[in-house]
């Protein structure tokens, strides 16, 4: 069959454009966080799928770090467990500690896995607790912590925070020409395991890797004004002042957070982008304009 005469300028333009993003990039290390309506979709799925081969495929080191929060849910739900939440944070007793390993390790990391394999990648999934990856430790919610409302200290069970990450596997994976997928449960004193959010983990993760970009997909656009316009092309310092101004706040706050962390560690750029668009990844990374907000490094006057 032949090219459509009409779509071929478009197609090479397309080409052309992503060109110097794919020399840029080569050899370089994305940390993913892969969440939201994009691991639920069946269409979404598959060009999430499609984007982390294609982008290893050019010489690109993607590593995935996924959520699961629906799908816990799900699973509490069936077996009659009700879940509690403070600050967003799901209330984590050892039984639920038990499930979330179930879910988050093993069916929701080797269902990524099989995508990814299935579209000719080689993918390996881990959890934070292989060759004891993510040292963690208990997170306490705290009247301090001005991104939370709580008026006393609340304990959350097994919910923990990064103490430290030892990339030695992820390296070794990598180095082999595999894609790491990363389930964010990390492990403590004694072997304890602590559930972890998945956008801290994958911030912590580009700091200590260094890597290029930090993209956070999530389902919303980005990063939005007082207008509803979408902003891009930030440094640290705008950001701290949309912070102060009240034009970011609440649920975007944690995210925001973290990819200020990120590139104030000397990662090069993070991203929030809407996982609800097809190939938001490869838009995002291989064309002028993207698809959500880009927070640049280097900047932290």
């Amino acid at each position: 069959m032949s090219l459509n005469t009409k779509r071929a300028p478009q197609i090479a333009q397309v080409l052309t454009e992503a060109l110097p993003y794919i020399q840029r990039f080569s050899g370089k290390t994305l940390v993913i966080k892969y969440g939201g309506n994009a691991m639920v979709d069946e269409d979404l799925k598959n060009s999430f799928a499609r984007d982390v081969v294609l982008m290893k495929a050019v010489g690109i080191n993607p590593i995935i770090v996924h959520g699961g929060g629906p799908q816990i849910g799900d699973l509490l739900q069936r077996v009659g467990k009700e879940s509690h939440f403070v600050a967003g944070m799901r209330v984590t007793d050892s039984e639920t500690m038990d499930m979330v390993e179930m879910v988050l390790g093993g069916q929701v990391n080797k269902s990524i896995v099989s995508l990814i394999n299935n579209h000719g990648g080689r993918a390996v999934g881990l959890t934070g607790k292989d060759g004891a990856m993510i040292r963690a430790k208990k997170l306490h919610i705290s009247p301090d912590d001005p991104s939370v409302n709580v008026s006393e200290v609340i304990d959350l069970g097994h919910v923990g925070q990064v103490e430290e990450i030892d990339t030695s596997v992820v390296d070794m994976l990598i180095q082999s020409d595999f894609i790491p997928v990363i389930a964010p449960i990390g492990v403590g004193d004694n072997g304890v395991s602590y559930n972890i959010n998945a956008d801290l983990v994958a911030g912590k993760l580009a700091e200590v890797l260094k890597a290029e970009k930090l993209i956070l997909l999530t389902n919303t656009k980005g990063l939005l004004d007082g207008e509803g316009q979408l902003l891009t092309g930030l440094d640290a310092k705008q950001v701290n002042k949309l912070i102060d101004d009240g034009v970011i706040y609440g649920g975007m706050l944690p995210k925001i957070g973290c990819a200020l962390d990120a590139v104030n560690a000397g990662v090069s750029s993070a991203h929030i982008i809407d996982g609800r668009v097809q190939h938001a990844a490869l838009l995002e990374i291989f064309t002028d304009e993207g698809v959500g907000t880009l927070i640049r490094g280097g900047v932290t006057h």
